[in-house]
């Protein structure tokens, strides 16, 4: 009932709409009603986001992600469940399917409690793996919480996780040390460009079974940087599922928690990364929107001064073969609750191919300049000597930003029969069209000189 009132309270004082591009109908799975106090601070903040938070059992009859053909939720989240089925509202094709109508996942998992088969094939559709002892956890026996996990040393305390490269934005960075207890370690596949993780474990991390009394663990699950704390999905349509080894990383004993790490004491930064986490799978952070997308006639310095020429048509259907075109996009980044001008990472771009069945062009787009919310990117460029039909196509896909791609169809004809330079206009010409005058002249003087030619006379021969 206290849990009740103060969940109210903060939402009374969030926002009426979530900042949630895509909307906010949360929806969050827990089978035991009494341990919903222990995520109490991480569902208030949720709802303090503006999200609608709705609380169900997996069992449930009334449980449906769908209504009418669509969705009925936004945003799904997933906690430990102790039965090994999750009803038929949460079979691993109607999650899939929920992803495919652009629905986000939040999948938490527990070594305590053994995960759903439904959701084992769900991860093993998406390229994840845990290990098939449900009593595994990760251990460390050098970056532990000595306060909690003494002897077991199954608490990890580990730092905000770092960007993967240098041109990836990274949306999870912060300050602080995160509490990962009695995590389940999953091992990413190599085959999909969909996956990523976002917190390793350390490199002295291990997968280890308690139900293993020997004092060495012969062949571990996964060890070091193959075992992956966190994991994320972002679909071809954008769609995200966040996988967290830890479901107690969410919980609230863990939120601000005292903690002794190599005999320093530090506070545990949990609930500003539940925040951080939630935020990218949730789509408040991380989304791009293109507006504006423009192409046109360049006509060119030359015809700058000519105040008499006419403004170029935006978006024509047709060009001409070596026509000088100019190209420009606008691109947003939403944050939280607003669109802002989009800065690619540093050492990255975005890209424009101007192609037919492969690139023509592939062209890095410059910023231009910016507007209160977009950045405009351009490109002029030159079209090929090659008339059909083409494409002004931009694809760009990068981790844990949403994927852009948008084409807009053009024709590219030849030279018409009066667009074509005349012969005297060309210079390699001036050689042949110099021969035909010589020759014209030439026969001219013939013909004048035949005519004008008197013929010899002949002598008549005289007879006896």
């Amino acid at each position: 009932m206290r849990w009740s009132f103060s969940l109210l309270f903060t939402a009374l004082l969030g926002a009426v709409s979530a900042k949630s591009f895509t909307g906010g109908r949360l929806l969050v799975v827990l089978e035991n009603a009494a341990e919903q106090e222990k995520y109490s601070v991480f569902l208030g903040d949720l709802t303090g986001r503006g999200f609608h938070v709705t609380v169900e059992s997996p069992k449930s009859s009334s449980l449906s992600l769908f209504k009418h053909g669509e969705r009925a939720y936004d945003h799904v989240v997933l906690l430990p469940a102790k039965s090994k089925g999750l009803g038929p509202a949460l079979t691993a094709n109607n999650i899939l399917d929920f992803m495919k109508k652009e629905g986000n996942v939040l999948l938490a998992l527990s070594s305590e409690q053994a995960t759903p088969t439904a959701l084992q094939s769900l991860l093993l559709e998406l390229d994840i793996h845990i290990p098939s002892d449900k009593s595994a956890l990760v251990v460390d026996h050098f970056n532990y919480d000595s306060t909690s996990a003494e002897e077991k040393h199954d608490v990890l305390l580990l730092p905000f996780p770092k960007a993967l490269k240098s041109d990836v934005k990274n949306y999870f960075s912060g300050e602080g040390v995160i509490a990962v207890p009695r995590a389940v370690g999953q091992t990413l596949g190599n085959q999909s460009p969909l996956i990523a993780p976002i917190l390793r474990a350390p490199s002295t991390a291990y997968s280890y079974s308690p139900k293993d009394e020997a004092d060495i663990v012969e062949d571990p699950f996964a060890v070091g940087g193959q075992l992956n704390l966190v994991s994320a999905v972002q679909a071809l349509n954008s769609a995200r599922l966040t996988v967290v080894g830890s479901s107690e990383i969410l919980q609230t004993a863990w939120f601000s928690e005292k903690a002794t790490l190599n005999g320093k004491a530090v506070t545990t930064a949990n609930r500003a990364f539940a925040e951080k986490l939630t935020s990218w799978t949730f789509k408040e952070a991380g989304v791009l929107k293109v507006g504006k997308l423009v192409h046109y006639l360049d006509e060119g310095a030359s015809k700058a001064s000519n105040t008499s020429s006419a403004i170029p048509e935006n978006n024509p259907g047709i060009y001409r073969v070596k026509n000088d075109v100019a190209f420009t996009v606008e691109i947003s980044e939403y944050s939280n609750s607003h669109l802002i001008p989009f800065v690619p990472p540093k050492g990255d771009s975005v890209q424009l191919e101007f192609s037919m069945l492969s690139p023509f062009h592939r062209i890095n787009l410059t910023p231009l300049s910016q507007t209160a919310n977009a950045t405009v990117f351009g490109t002029t460029f030159k079209t090929p000597d090659q008339h059909g039909i083409f494409n002004f196509h931009i694809k760009y896909n990068r981790p844990f930003l949403t994927n852009i791609e948008e084409k807009k169809q053009v024709t590219v004809r030849h030279f018409a029969h009066d667009e074509w330079p005349r012969s005297w206009q060309i210079s390699g010409a001036w050689v042949w069209i110099g021969g035909i005058w010589v020759t014209v002249a030439g026969w001219l003087a013939f013909v004048a000189l035949w005519l004008y030619s008197s013929p010899a006379e002949k002598t008549a021969k005289k007879t006896q």
